[in-house]
């Protein structure tokens, strides 16, 4: 392939090491001795940003979308005659709710990136159980299923992107939890309309579904989740050096050696054993601690909406299937806000003032639902304030820590971000 990066360097692109060229500020590749240097055509580095986006962001975004939405369908089949039918009284519905984050929580940081394990079959079982301690049992499996695919997911997306381009794609990937929340509402209020047929309510009509979607959705997953970016395909050659290299000046500068420093990319980047003193330097970081309790508060809200929306909305006056529909707009705007701030994020280059804003909004809702006035109304706009804060926060919080935690190694990145969601998801319990 003829190219200005073929004709700068006379030997195949294929046998020069990415560790042989240089990303330079200027946006120009140059090798090692600073002999050759050659400017990348802006069109370039668009055509790789596009394609990456293509091949790492769509598997992910749907996996956590169908996965989320098995995990808070709960929620749905709740008001649509869940607890009846399998004669649930006192706090069991509270219980089989919080018996999910039990693997999910203890699993979640030594998961080791099993990306490719979905609950589909246990969501399935959720339709079929004839008992309460069926329900339970399939909530358990799904907990185990579900354990450490955000943070890895997280983790692989980063490894992907530069840092201010990363608040975007991972606000992204994580909007799937807001879609879910609308998407689960409609499809919960359409597949309702099931009950009766083959003799199963409404209710199991809405695990059995979801929980086929996600088993279709999974099986895809195994030929379309790509692999770290050492070990990519879909670059050509030429492009897959300007990619790695990119990504090296990106850490360098991270790391605070310039983009003319040499690096030692083994040691950042790989993902093996004997890199413990990594792991305490994390551990002794105070914006660990700090993202970790931080990202626990949002966590807090973003469970309890998940599982109670519905019965929430419900207590405001409204049917069971209008609260199931009534959902679908709080999340709809979670879902503008998240992106959009995302966006100005990533081009501003800071975070802090977007976490600021997400938490005064979320404040504000909780602060008109405390004092329960105004009325269903002003109560039902509080939903939208308190889980549009929310949803900002989450993803601004892990990849705030994420830029700022680990100096370019790729091994303390991923602890600290399955840190941060491991601890914040105990608020679920």
């Amino acid at each position: 392939m003829a190219s200005t990066l073929s004709k700068a360097y006379p030997t195949a692109v294929e046998e020069t090491t990415v560790q042989e060229k240089l990303y330079l500020s200027d946006g120009s590749i140059s090798s090692r001795d600073g002999r050759n240097s050659v400017p990348i055509a802006k069109e370039m580095e668009r055509k790789i940003i596009m394609k990456t986006d293509l091949h790492v962001l769509p598997i992910l975004f749907l996996l956590f979308l169908v996965s989320f939405v098995d995990r808070t369908n709960i929620g749905n089949a709740k008001i649509e005659g869940l607890t009846t039918g399998l004669h649930m009284v006192g706090d069991q519905y509270s219980i089989a709710v919080f018996v999910f984050n039990i693997p999910y929580v203890l699993l979640d940081i030594p998961s080791n990136l099993l990306l490719r394990r979905q609950p589909g079959l246990a969501t399935l079982g959720q339709g079929l159980t004839q008992s309460y301690g069926g329900l339970i049992v399939c909530r358990a499996i799904m907990g185990i299923c579900e354990a450490g695919f955000v943070p890895g997911a997280a983790f692989l997306i980063g490894s992907y992107y530069k840092r201010h381009e990363f608040q975007f794609r991972y606000s992204f990937f994580f909007s799937a939890a807001i879609l879910a929340g609308a998407f689960s509402g409609f499809l919960a209020y359409l597949l309702t309309k099931l009950n009766g047929v083959g003799g199963y309510a409404g209710w199991r009509w809405i695990f059995l579904i979801e929980g086929i979607l996600t088993c279709l959705i999974a099986f895809a997953s195994f030929f379309l989740i790509v692999p770290w970016p050492e070990a990519c395909t879909f670059f050509t050659p030429d492009e897959k050096a300007v990619f790695l290299a990119r990504l090296e000046a990106d850490r360098q500068l991270d790391s605070g050696g310039g983009s003319g420093s040499s690096s030692s990319s083994n040691n950042n980047n790989n993902m093996g054993h004997g890199n413990g003193a990594a792991v305490l330097a994390c551990l002794r970081d105070w914006k660990l601690w700090l993202f970790m309790l931080a990202y626990f508060g949002a966590d807090n809200t973003a469970s309890s909406f998940a599982s109670f929306q519905p019965t929430i909305v419900q207590g405001l006056g409204y049917t069971a299937s209008q609260a199931n529909v009534y959902t679908i707009p709080v999340y709809m705007v979670a879902l503008v806000l998240a992106l959009g701030t995302a966006y100005a994020s990533d081009r501003l280059k800071t975070r802090y003032p977007f976490a600021l804003l997400a938490t005064a909004l979320s404040a504000t809702g909780w602060a008109v639902q405390r004092s329960q006035a105004g009325g269903p109304r002003l109560q039902y706009f509080s939903l939208f304030l308190t889980l549009g804060g929310t949803y900002v926060l989450m993803p601004v919080l892990v990849v705030w820590l994420s830029n700022n935690v680990g100096a370019g190694s790729r091994l303390s990145r991923g602890f600290a971000t399955a840190m941060q969601i491991g601890f914040g998801n105990c608020a679920n319990f």
